[in-house]
């Protein structure tokens, strides 16, 4: 996605990218793009894990299910502005910063979960939160010559957006997934990110006479797969080694990203960067294994 907005040389071999401008209108056209092709996979994929899916989805429009319909829907619309919100950001700042900045996430879901479930933060997750928060102000990229303030502005208050907004997905989905099987839900969520990312163009359109739509499309193909890989791989990892485990390996993710940016289009840090990525990453990866030590507590003291 950082090529598409932005003009790299990729693997040290090719100058590419700086295809689309990294405003609100081409987030979602790389959106309906994207969505286009991930939308027909997860669905075939979902009706082969989960057979009962097309059952589900019917009965969510039986009157005694419309709660979970409009939460299910609410989810879609949430995915939706948070998958836009990283889009811009990514196009605007560093995509290891970005992306470090949307994993504030766990820090708002924790604090919406204690409001809406009452599921007060214990002493340990108030100390993961002030980890994460630390390390999200020693990631804050500062002014530079070759962005504007307000260009590096808008793409941290547009990640730290995304990051609020996916923390309410989250609260709304673990009301809903109580009822709702994830796999019908998950199909849900990508179908209407497609709906509405499709009727957002109709009103703000993007003027197509100068985009270089090749490049546009093999990269919205790729990302799209790479989203429908993720997913799948993600979910087989769940089954597998649990929810808990796989959210562990899972919060390496902002590190991840900024290796492969740092190893693909050459997008550097500064030491103290490099030290917020560190300590967000350590701070989910605490957060994410609370109920594996939890697990071995109640073990240990069984035993």
């Amino acid at each position: 996605m950082r090529v598409l907005f932005s003009e790299h040389l990729v693997l040290n071999l090719y100058l590419l990218g700086g295809y689309v401008k990294p405003d609100l209108q081409n987030s979602f056209l790389l959106m309906f793009m994207r969505m286009l092709l991930v939308v027909p996979l997860m669905a075939s994929l979902a009706f082969k894990l989960y057979p009962s899916a097309f059952i589900e989805l019917r009965e969510l429009f039986v009157r005694q299910h419309r709660n979970v319909l409009i939460q299910a829907f609410s989810c879609g619309v949430l995915m939706f502005v948070y998958i836009a919100l990283l889009y811009i950001a990514i196009g605007l700042i560093p995509t290891g910063i970005a992306t470090t900045l949307f994993f504030i996430y766990p820090v708002f879901t924790a604090l919406l979960s204690w409001k809406f479930f009452g599921q007060r933060p214990t002493f340990f997750r108030w100390l993961v939160i002030g980890i994460i928060l630390l390390g999200c102000v020693l990631v804050i990229p500062k002014y530079s010559g070759n962005h504007s303030n307000n260009t590096i502005l808008f793409g941290i208050l547009a990640s730290i957006s995304a990051g609020v907004v996916y923390a309410f997905y989250n609260v709304i989905a673990q009301k809903c997934l109580e009822k709702f099987h994830p796999v019908p839900f998950t199909w849900i969520s990508f179908a209407c990110t497609l709906i509405l990312s499709g009727i957002s163009l109709l009103f703000w359109p993007v003027s197509t006479a100068q985009l270089d739509w090749t490049p546009v499309w093999i990269g919205s193909i790729f990302s799209g797969l790479v989203s429908f890989i993720g997913h799948t791989l993600n979910n087989l990892g769940i089954r597998m080694i649990g929810a808990t485990t796989a959210s562990i390996i899972g919060s390496s993710s902002p590190a991840l990203t900024a290796i492969v940016a740092w190893g693909a289009i050459n997008e550097t840090l500064n030491l103290t960067q490099i030290m917020g990525i560190s300590v967000v990453t350590f701070g989910i990866a605490l957060l994410s294994g609370e109920s594996f030590f939890k697990s071995l507590k109640i073990r240990k003291y069984g035993d």
